[in-house]
């Protein structure tokens, strides 16, 4: 007679098999692996596309082909929303395949996971400013596209980085003077100044100086800094000669353009 906790062993270890379903990818070569993948990916179903991956990375370890599957997994996770996912998947890469020929590929890829996160070309989707919005996310693809750029000059990727360089340095200098137009409007003179000067220092050339400068006149003459003040003028007065913050708002002309 079979002891109860025995029958109960065995039947627990049948019901477990039973639930555990078959793998259909069982005895496939790791390049039919591959192949289901991109076909899943040609079908826009990434998430099936990255189960595959996933067991690629396992049959084919140390391969190119699993190098290769890494790749496209953090892809396939970038496309379904999976932001963070999809970073984690390829600071893996680049720590353990620091020679790869598709390393500049996989810091491309980095940038553009952080760029389309908190900047991206296509802000409109969101009606969002991408200047107001916060620029952790921006700042790390900028260092990733300058790191791509920097190692991989001549890299295929390496024009679009710049590009997408230039529009976060410009969004990061625009967010700077956003803070420093609200402080501004709130009579926070100290801090509107320093937000104001911090974009002048660290962005120089970028089309939010301009507004910058004029800041600093209106902030400066707030708090009687006129020696400050005038200085802040001069200096837009020579670099923006017809900017629009340079026109006399005033409608009898007896104040200052930048006094309320």
């Amino acid at each position: 007679m079979v002891p109860a906790s025995l029958a109960l062993a065995v039947g627990l270890i049948l019901s477990g098999c039973a639930n555990n379903p078959k793998d259909p990818t069982a005895g496939w070569s790791p390049e039919k692996i591959y192949s289901e993948a991109r076909d899943e990916v040609n079908a826009g179903a990434w998430d099936k596309a990255i189960g595959y991956y996933e067991k690629l990375e396992g049959r084919a370890a140390g391969t190119v082909l699993a190098q290769q599957a890494q790749i496209d997994k953090a892809y396939a996770q970038f496309k379904t929303g999976d932001k963070i996912q999809a970073l984690a998947t390829l600071d893996r890469f680049i720590r353990l395949h620091p020679t790869s020929p598709a390393l500049d590929y996989a810091l491309f890829l980095k940038g553009v996971v952080n760029f389309n996160d908190n900047l991206g070309m296509f802000s409109f989707l969101t009606r969002q400013d991408l200047s107001e919005r916060d620029q952790k996310a921006a700042k790390e693809s900028y260092e990733s596209f300058l790191e791509l750029t920097t190692r991989f000059p001549d890299s295929k990727y390496s024009a679009d980085a710049r590009q997408r360089m230039t529009h976060v340095v410009n969004s990061l200098a625009a967010y700077e003077v956003h803070v420093a137009r609200y402080y501004a409007k709130r009579g926070a003179h100290v801090a509107a100044i320093n937000r104001a000067q911090q974009a002048i220092s660290d962005y120089e050339g970028v089309p939010a100086i301009e507004e910058a400068l004029a800041i600093l006149v209106k902030s400066y003459d707030a708090m009687g800094m006129t020696v400050l003040r005038d200085d802040a003028l001069r200096v837009l007065t020579k670099n923006y000669p017809q900017s629009v913050f340079l026109q006399d708002k005033a409608p009898a002309r007896t104040k200052s353009w930048w006094r309320p």
